[in-house]
């Protein structure tokens, strides 16, 4: 079942149209990227999942039913830009907000100790926000986020400030949070993750979905045919060998080793190439350290499919 459900949206302002007939299906459950270049539109969507402004057109759904200001109370949002009151104390910063969220106070700060104490920043519950780090402030509003357990969670550049290792804690927390069942929007411009976190994405460029899928799917057609090998020898007989089946090539400088200089090559191959033959020929002519199919990252994608639609409207223009 699709949590969120957006069919044909389009959203206008003044001079812009920030979404042109955009359609995406969330699956309840999943860790779901929301990509694209500043502008394209995402932030846009986001406000419109959250009910904060409305679409000129187009349907959304949630669950079974038509988006309504009642559904916002089973959605959790941390926006990019992010505030927090700076002389507030800690503790009393984060009730504050778990009551607004429906909690009572007995319940919210149970759960919020609970939090912290995972977080490792219990030492902080009595001092001033304004004493935070942007890191730790980030931490605070991460975890009233999530502190209702909402079913939908919607994280925009949830990362940015953060150290990697507490970059690691919070991708923890969002796979666990996921894992007990809540449903995650995740908004980055940070392809690694997308890669480490996300099981489908949509990426949106100039207000239109130009892109949409499951990651690791995605990723095998997209580098269909593209190969790495990592070789001893000459490069030069290693083409030789190969002869005509190559499309394109790229080889690298070559990396010292105990062995000897070692090459790192990648190759798109004809789609019907022999690969028992392409194997047997780069085997005769160099010492094969490695080869494996080159899947293309999300940034190779991302940075492929922004290039090709821009390269697009430019012609329909």
């Amino acid at each position: 079942m699709d949590i969120i459900k957006a069919c044909n949206i389009t959203k206008n302002f003044t001079g812009h149209r920030a979404l042109d007939n955009v359609s995406i299906n969330i699956p309840e459950g999943s860790i779901y990227g929301l990509l694209g270049p500043n502008g394209a539109g995402k932030t846009t969507l986001i406000r419109i999942i959250n009910h904060i402004t409305a679409p000129d057109s187009g349907e959304l759904w949630f669950g079974d039913h038509p988006l309504t200001a009642n559904d916002v109370v089973n959605i959790g949002y941390l926006p990019e830009e992010r505030g927090l009151y700076k002389k507030m104390r800690v503790g009393d910063q984060a009730l504050f907000f778990a009551k607004l969220k429906g909690l009572k106070t007995r319940q919210a700060t149970d759960e919020l100790k609970m939090w912290f104490e995972r977080f490792g920043i219990m030492d902080w519950w009595n001092k001033k926000v304004e004493e935070l780090s942007k890191g730790m402030a980030q931490k605070i509003q991460f975890i009233v986020t999530v502190l209702h357990r909402p079913k939908l969670l919607i994280f925009d550049e949830p990362f940015s400030g953060f150290d990697p290792i507490n970059a690691e804690l919070l991708k923890k927390e969002i796979l666990r949070l996921r894992d007990e069942g809540a449903t995650v929007i995740f908004s980055t411009h940070n392809m690694e993750s997308v890669e480490a976190l996300c099981d489908n994405f949509t990426l949106i460029n100039r207000s239109h979905n130009i892109l949409s899928g499951n990651v690791a799917e995605i990723r095998r057609e997209m580098g269909k045919d593209n190969y790495r090998l990592t070789f001893q020898g000459n490069p030069a007989k290693l083409l030789e060998s190969l002869g005509d089946g190559i499309v394109s090539h790229t080889i690298s400088n070559p990396v010292a080793s105990p062995d000897g200089p070692t090459f790192d090559a990648r190759f798109t191959l004809r789609p019907d190439i022999d690969m028992r033959s392409f194997i047997k020929a780069a085997n005769e002519s160099v010492d094969i350290v490695t080869f494996d199919r080159a899947l293309p990252s999300m940034n190779e994608i991302f940075i492929r499919a922004v290039e090709n639609a821009n390269a697009g409207a430019a012609v329909e223009a």
